[in-house]
């Protein structure tokens, strides 16, 4: 099985503060070629939110953006 390490350099999408995030990348999905893209949701160390990070195994960047939760519905009060 291939495997692989890829670092990315990246700012929060909520507070711009830079992360440096280390994923470790496994499975055949790594020789689909050229196209191939994950997704990943890394939670900032400065503010807490959630970035969902999509990236090339190859470490090339291609969308940061904020991770909303899955909204829980609230009882009704009738």
């Amino acid at each position: 099985m291939m495997e692989l390490e890829v670092i990315l350099d990246l700012n929060c999408c909520f507070c711009r503060q830079f992360m440096g995030v280390t994923v470790r990348c496994a499975g055949a999905g790594l020789n689909a070629g050229p196209a191939v893209r994950a997704a990943v949701k890394v939670p900032c160390p400065s503010c807490g939110n959630i970035n969902k990070i999509v990236f090339a195994p190859d470490g090339t960047l291609h969308q940061v953006s904020p991770f909303d939760r899955p909204k829980v519905p609230e009882p009704s009060l009738n």
